[in-house]
């Protein structure tokens, strides 16, 4: 299975509340693995698994023990992106958040949140049980929600309650200044309780003429993280596959439980192929084991998968238009020399 990701939207956010609070946001940012010139690529998603490092960093660097909670009381609200958009497309905020619940994987892959309508309604569901969530991630991206939510209504929505599973990290009057309303912890389940009239809230800025445009690119946005899934998927059955040299397209594609045929076109779809993701692991392989290990060359061909070392000597004069030997020979000069 692919492994989860968050919209580089998100970790935008947390970074510019770190540095409202005067915090080192980029060294926050290079504990938990991401560089921060990469902060603002096109399409980034960042690994949810980083989540505990980035605030466990926060803490450290801060000295805050509440930090998630802090950090949302300054970031910015969520604005102009596509969960933005389908909100004042939508006749109603309640709509808008009806939508956005089906498309909520454009903010997390690890969102599960579900609106629970009744007398007073709520949210619930984040990041249900998931092994990365921290106390500061659920605070920080609860105070998130609310501040778009606001935005979203022109400063009409106003939480009711909101109860959280982890325990407080500070005094319970800090968490009733910042959220404005009774706070609970301990619970089985979180919740984000309003009122029940805002769902009706139609926005001054709302653009229904302009719905069917951003649920297009609502869409594509999901086709495309479901293309990075099956790459994802694919990848990771032929890394299993390499020592064994049983990876190929129709024993991939068998583990999937698709035809062959049907495995050839989604890749196509995703503007990639089968060969080349055999390839780009057998050369990333092949580079990581000349670079960084004593492996004898015999052992490399073995475990990239091919069949003879002739084979794997022309694939990599491909790739780097050099030898095997000359490669790792020229590697550990250059460390040597650094």
């Amino acid at each position: 299975m692919a492994a989860l990701t968050d919209a580089g939207t998100l970790v935008r956010l947390a970074y510019q509340g770190l540095v409202i609070l005067g915090v080192d946001a980029d060294e926050v940012l290079k504990r938990s693995g991401l560089e921060p010139e990469k902060l603002y690529t096109s399409n980034l998603r960042t690994q949810f698994s980083a989540q505990p490092k980035f605030w466990q960093a926060a803490v450290e660097l801060s000295g805050d023990p509440c930090i998630g909670l802090h950090i949302g009381e300054h970031m910015p609200a969520y604005r102009g992106q596509i969960v933005e958009y389908l909100f004042l497309s939508s006749i109603s905020f309640g709509d808008g958040l009806r939508r956005n619940i089906r498309y909520q994987r454009l903010l997390s892959d690890a969102l599960q949140a579900q609106i629970i309508e009744g007398s007073t309604p709520y949210l619930t569901g984040y990041f249900n049980n998931n092994q990365y969530v921290t106390s500061h991630l659920s605070e920080a991206f609860t105070l998130g929600v609310i501040k778009g939510f606001k935005a979203f209504t022109d400063e009409a929505f106003k939480p009711k309650k909101v109860i959280f599973r982890h325990s407080p990290n500070t005094d319970i009057a800090e968490y009733e200044r910042i959220f404005d309303c009774e706070v609970e912890f301990n619970a089985k389940e979180f919740r984000l309780y309003f009122e029940k009239e805002i769902l009706d809230y139609r926005s001054l800025n709302s653009a229904p003429e302009l719905l069917n445009l951003h649920v297009k690119v609502a869409e594509d946005h999901m086709a495309r993280l479901q293309q990075q899934d099956l790459i994802g998927d694919v990848n990771s059955l032929i890394a299993s596959m390499l020592e064994s040299g049983t990876a190929s397209l129709e024993t991939v594609a068998a583990k999937l439980k698709i035809t062959p045929r049907q495995l050839r076109h989604q890749l196509k779809s995703a503007d990639t192929s089968f060969q080349h993701l055999l390839n780009n692991l057998r050369h990333s392989l092949a580079r990581r084991m000349l670079s960084k290990t004593d492996e004898d060359i015999s052992e490399i061909v073995y475990l990239t998968g091919f069949s003879e070392p002739s084979t794997f000597y022309r694939a990599f004069k491909r790739w780097e238009n050099t030898t095997p030997v000359e490669y790792r020979q020229r590697f550990r000069s250059t460390t040597t020399t650094a």
